[in-house]
């Protein structure tokens, strides 16, 4: 089969580099992929944006499956404009993503279907969500209502931090439309983790959990970001736990979905905490996780596009895991989650048996050498029987880019180092 994968992150690569051990995919096409993809696929030069481009590609390339990497197509309802011409995609609806395009329709959702998370409160006005930030106090959580590209949430530790970030959202107008509305909620203490699953209406087959590092520097110091590495499984996290998130949270949320008319095909990433209460929703994906997806596919068994076929056409996929742990390390841009410099050539790659590499912001000239195009420049990864091999394996690899100070990445990242 002929295969389009939608993106040019880290993501799609490492959702391509499982497609290219699948028996049943021929062709593979990203659009518009990136410098590493473009060794294991063909990179077309349309934008994920470009719905009705990639509509007419699909058609007139025969591709018989399209997978959607991003949140901004599907919430522009790309997977609404496949359907209608008889196109195969995975993916939610413009409706279902809605979970991930609006953060008060999540916390409706989650308050309606008695879904566990923070409380509270959702607002327009600059002095009303004022006057609630002077009633609860600090530490609190202010997060735009739509997609700000991962910089819409601010942890407020005092009240003065709060009142400003209001004021940037519903007065400065700093995230445009996406923080003309603002959910205030209560600051949930506890480990973070990621759980996703396949889901088709109110069927939910959960992936391995993950965790990932959010702040840039070691030690968990420094502004947060995309991610700056993940890990999966989390052996910290309780049987119990998982148990729970799957059953109060996973499940109730696709029925939940369903009963509103906005039935959820794709993947569904809860963002969750484990707090004193049981696990809590932190947030809502409407697709696969970034840096999460790098690390948890690996450990996948299963043929992907099989599986995608499956959950599509309400079959159970009979998920098969790897035993083992994935780590999966960011090389960024000096200056990153801030302001960096682009088009910096990387030290050269080398072939490694106990390492991956997936890329995320690079391209490649003529000679075949990667430079970087985004903050995120690519992942070095490692599937290891011991976690601590693993860890070993990256660091070991990461060396060469010590002597490149365009560059940095987190010396931690791995098993009991994240909160």
């Amino acid at each position: 089969m002929n295969v389009l994968v939608i993106g040019s992150g880290g993501r799609e690569h490492s959702i391509i580099k499982k497609l290219t051990v699948s028996k049943q995919v021929d062709k593979i096409y990203a659009a518009p992929g990136n410098g590493g993809i473009a060794q294991e696929a063909t990179c077309i030069d349309i934008k994920e944006s470009q719905i009705e481009e990639l509509v007419t590609f699909a058609k007139e390339n025969n591709i018989d499956w399209t997978i959607v990497g991003p949140e901004v197509p599907l919430i522009a309802g790309i997977v609404n404009a496949f359907q209608v011409e008889g196109l195969n995609i995975f993916g939610p609806t413009k409706e279902a993503a809605l979970i991930e395009g609006s953060k008060d329709f999540a916390k409706s959702i989650m308050k309606k279907y008695d879904i566990p998370t923070a409380d509270y409160q959702t607002f327009t006005n600059i002095e009303e969500a004022k006057q609630y930030i002077e009633s609860k106090g600090a530490p609190i959580v202010i997060k735009a209502d739509g997609l700000a590209a991962g910089k819409g949430v601010v942890v407020a530790t005092t009240v003065q931090e709060a009142l400003a970030a209001v004021e940037m959202m519903l007065v400065d107008n700093q995230f445009g439309d996406a923080g003309s509305r603002v959910v205030i909620e209560e600051f949930l203490d506890g480990k973070e983790f990621s759980l996703m699953a396949f889901v088709n209406g109110e069927k939910v087959y959960p992936l391995m959990p993950a965790r990932d590092h959010k702040r840039a520097y070691d030690h968990d110091k420094g502004p947060n970001t995309g991610g700056m590495g993940a890990y999966s499984p989390v052996p910290d996290l309780k049987q119990a736990d998982l148990d729970y998130a799957v059953e109060h949270i996973l499940i109730p949320t696709a029925k939940g979905m369903k009963s509103e008319g906005r039935s959820f095909t794709g993947v569904l990433y809860a963002g969750l905490i484990e707090t004193t209460n049981g696990p809590k929703v932190i947030e809502f994906n409407a697709r696969l996780g970034d840096p999460e997806t790098q690390v948890i596919l690996p450990l996948l068994k299963n043929d992907l596009l099989q599986v995608i076929m499956d959950v599509t056409n309400g079959k159970n996929p009979d998920l098969d895991w790897e035993q083992g742990y994935c780590i999966g390390t960011v090389v960024a841009s000096k200056g990153y989650p801030g302001s960096y410099q682009k088009e910096v050539t990387l030290p050269s790659l080398r072939e490694d048996s106990n390492c991956f590499i997936i890329h995320a912001g690079t391209g490649a000239d003529k000679e075949g050498r990667y430079y970087s195009t985004g903050g995120r420049v690519l992942l070095v990864g490692s599937l290891q029987k011991d976690q601590q091999l693993a860890q070993k394996n990256i660091y070991d690899y990461l060396r060469v880019f010590d002597e490149d100070d365009k560059f940095f990445y987190r010396s931690d990242i791995g098993f009991n180092n994240s909160k």
